[in-house]
């Protein structure tokens, strides 16, 4: 089927899911909660093909990482939402202001589905950033379009699948295509969007989807910055962030960029980095634990990083002596130290297996670094001093924050979970995605007195009253 073929067949699948959410009526918890179960059942029910199709796309990716990453935390995420969904659904009583609650006036707040919400994911984690979402739209009452990646193209042909095996086309509709589908998808004139990838598509999103003034939810990334504080047990905090580095071989939004490390512990930063790596990959060839690069386009943008850092004379560390191949496109990680700003892996968010650290003398220099930059995704500080977590998190800017380690915020699904400025716009997860994807509807009821003829506020004017009444209000 051609591009403008497929474009007539996703309109019309906007229109059939409208027009379902139109007769239906907004759905009660049971058929929300039914919604939610039937997405965990799919994960459970194929969790094994799931994974074999994530394998493929990657071209080796561990089942551990792929089942923890992509099956378990989605299943978390989905089964918070169905114990939730009715206290979120209830309607949040506001005061009625002096003097409309004294005479029978009442106030609240309902939250209603937007109507047809579409999401599109991202490669790293195709399933995840599929499921995250869709437990909270679900959540608030929505039918679904899902726009998955096409550098994912067996797992986005296995969840179309699926989906159409444990959902009516009147509930969730999945599209598949490459970047004319997805600017497509994005043009579309959908009732919410939630985008989650690089900022440079994120800003198409954004302006295709602006043209039906669409709401949009961008989760896009930057660079992610880490601090070590100076009394920082060294070897503890390389283990962690190395750790969460290796994730997927870095190929996540929330992945550590760039270090800080005291200049006088760099050298020992350095060993306990390597340590912590080979202690949990001795080998990277032919490693099932560890991810290899999505495709060979992402592949030769690490080297030509590692390229150009070493022909520029910085000091590039390798934590193993593995040799990486065009072949396997498994790249040990490596460190950067002290890179000039010219230089693209200074530039550009890495979302690979390369770590920058800079050294620094006082923690104001970390703080003015970070914020010369656009504000990131995540911010991460290793250290116990109660008065240097509060100076970096008051004098800095993030989407969120995780103190002595890295990523683990975004875990706690009780935590909203969003960028700010370039690493995004707006947030989901928890509570804040079911109000993210539900429309806040203001209700006030009236009371049957007359206000305005008691407050002698109607016309016509008696002056003397009015002017005591409004010198009563308006004053300092």
């Amino acid at each position: 089927m051609d591009t403008e073929n497929s474009v007539l067949v996703m309109e019309a699948d906007l229109q059939r899911l409208r027009q379902a959410q139109r007769d239906d009526g907004f759905p009660n918890a049971a058929v929300r909660k039914d919604r939610l179960q039937r997405c965990i059942d799919l994960l459970v029910d194929h969790q094994d093909a799931l994974v074999a199709a994530l394998d493929k796309d990657y071209g080796g990716r561990s089942p551990y990482l792929s089942k923890m990453s992509e099956v378990m935390q989605p299943i978390g995420h989905l089964k918070h939402a169905i114990k939730h969904v009715d206290k979120w659904m209830k309607p949040e009583k506001r005061k009625a202001m002096f003097p409309m609650g004294l005479l029978g006036g009442k106030a609240r707040i309902e939250y209603q589905p937007k109507g047809v919400v579409g999401i599109m994911s991202p490669w790293n984690f195709p399933l995840a950033m599929i499921f995250h979402p869709l437990s909270n739209a679900l959540a608030a009452g929505n039918r679904v379009m899902i726009k998955p990646s096409e550098f994912n193209p067996v797992t986005a042909a296995l969840v179309a699948d699926l989906f159409s095996k444990y959902f009516s086309a009147d509930e969730i509709v999945v599209v598949t295509g490459g970047p004319e589908m997805g600017g497509a998808f994005s043009a579309l004139p959908l009732d919410h969007i939630l985008f989650t990838g690089a900022s440079s598509i994120g800003k198409k999103v954004m302006e295709a989807a602006s043209r039906n003034l669409t709401p949009v939810t961008l989760e896009l990334g930057g660079k992610s910055p880490t601090i070590v504080a100076a009394d920082v047990d060294i070897t503890k905090a390389a283990a962690k962030i190395i750790t969460g580095k290796t994730m997927n071989s870095g190929q996540v939004c929330l992945s550590p960029d760039y270090t800080f490390v005291p200049e006088a512990s760099l050298d020992s930063f350095i060993a306990a980095a390597t340590d912590t790596f080979t202690e949990l990959y001795p080998t990277v060839s032919g490693n099932g634990d560890y991810a290899a690069m999505i495709n060979l386009r992402h592949y030769e943008r690490m080297v030509s990083y590692i390229e150009e850092a070493r022909a520029a004379g910085v000091q590039v560390v390798a934590l193993s002596e593995d040799v990486y191949t065009p072949d396997e496109q498994r790249i040990p990680v490596h460190l950067v130290i002290n890179p000039g700003d010219e230089l693209k892996v200074s530039q550009d968010e890495i979302f690979g297996p390369l770590m920058i650290v800079r050294t620094y003398r006082e923690l104001s220099e970390c703080v003015n670094y970070i914020n010369d930059r656009p504000h990131p995704l995540g911010l991460y500080f290793f250290g116990d001093n109660p008065q240097e977590q509060d100076y970096v998190l008051k004098n800095t800017l993030s989407g969120g924050v995780t103190i002595n380690d890295v990523i683990f915020h975004i875990a706690n699904i009780d935590l909203p979970f969003g960028g700010v400025g370039n690493s995004g716009l707006g947030n989901y997860q928890g509570r804040e995605g079911f109000k993210t994807f539900s429309h806040a509807r203001s209700v006030y009821k009236q009371g049957w007195v007359d206000l305005g003829k008691l407050g002698g506020t109607n016309p016509p004017y008696a002056a003397g009253k009015l002017d005591k009444l409004l010198a009563g209000q308006i004053k300092k």
